[in-house]
C-alpha cells in the first residue's frame, strides 16, 4: 500500500467523495476539504505529496489557493476545471499547477494523472542526488539570445533576469535544451517530462504538451520555441553575443 498522501479540495461533494474513494481504493491516504480558505490551511500544515485542486471553490478560488500553496512550499497540483477555455488553463500553470484535467473526467486517467506527478517529483528529486554527487559540464546551458538554463539550481536567466517557471515548465525546457535545433515529438515529451510509461493518446495528452508549450514561450519569447508540424516542438537556438 502507498503511504502517499494526496488533499483533494473540491466543492461538489459527491465528486470529491468519488474522487476520495477511488484514490484510497488505489492505495492513498486522502483528505479532503471543500473551500479555499480550508485547502491552503491543510496544504501549509500537512506535508502532502500532491493535490487535486478544483479551479470553481467559494471562499477563495483555485488559482489563488495554488498561488498561495506555491508560495509556501512547492507542491505538484493537479487542477480540475469545468471548462475547457485554454486561457484558464495557461493562468493555472502560471501559477503553479502541474496539470490540469477537464470534468467529465475518468476515474482511471485522474489516478494515471496522480501517479505520473508522484514519478516525475520523485525522478527529480534522483536528478538532484546526481548532480550534486558529479560535476556536469552540461550543468548551465547557454542557449544564446540571453537564454541560461542552469540544470543543477533549475534556475532560467532570459538577458540577465531570473525567469520564475513551475516544476512542469522547467522540465520541458529542460526536455528541448538537451537537443537545441531538433524536433522534440510530443509522445517523447509526454513519457520525458510527464513521466508516462506509455505516452497517452488523445486531444487531453495533446493539450497538456501544448498549454505547457505555449506558456513556456509567453516567458521565454514566442520565436524560441518551434512548432514542428504533426511531430512536436524544438527550441530554436541563438547567436551567442561576443
Amino acid at each position: 500500500m502507498s503511504s502517499q498522501r494526496i488533499l483533494v479540495v473540491e466543492d461538489d461533494r459527491v465528486i470529491a467523495d468519488a474522487v476520495t474513494r477511488r484514490l484510497t481504493s488505489e492505495g492513498f491516504a486522502v483528505d479532503t476539504v471543500h473551500d479555499g480558505l480550508a485547502a491552503v490551511e491543510a496544504a501549509t500544515g500537512t506535508p502532502y505529496d500532491a493535490a487535486i485542486l478544483d479551479v470553481m471553490l467559494p471562499g477563495l478560488d483555485g488559482l489563488e489557493v495554488c498561488r498561495r500553496i506555491q508560495s509556501a512550499r512547492p507542491l505538484p497540483v493537479l487542477m480540475l476545471t469545468a471548462r475547457a477555455d485554454e486561457t484558464d488553463r495557461i493562468v493555472g500553470l502560471g501559477v503553479g499547477a502541474d496539470d490540469y484535467l477537464t470534468k467529465p473526467f475518468s476515474p482511471r486517467e485522474l489516478v494515471a494523472r496522480v501517479r505520473a506527478l508522484l514519478r516525475r517529483v520523485e525522478r527529480a528529486a534522483q536528478l538532484a542526488d546526481e548532480r550534486r554527487a558529479a560535476v556536469d559540464d552540461a550543468a548551465r546551458l547557454d542557449l544564446g539570445g540571453g537564454l541560461v538554463v542552469d540544470v543543477a539550481a533549475r534556475r532560467v536567466e532570459v538577458a540577465g533576469a531570473e525567469v520564475h517557471l513551475t516544476r512542469t515548465e522547467f522540465d520541458l525546457l529542460h526536455a528541448l535544451a538537451r537537443r537545441p535545433g531538433h524536433a522534440v515529438a510530443r509522445d517523447r515529451l509526454l513519457t520525458d517530462v510527464w513521466a508516462w510509461p506509455e505516452a497517452p493518446s488523445g486531444a487531453a495528452a495533446t493539450r497538456a504538451v501544448d498549454s505547457h508549450v505555449k506558456a513556456l514561450r509567453r516567458k521565454l519569447g514566442a520565436e524560441r520555441i518551434r512548432t514542428v508540424h504533426g511531430v512536436g516542438y524544438a527550441l530554436e537556438p541563438a547567436e551567442r553575443s561576443a
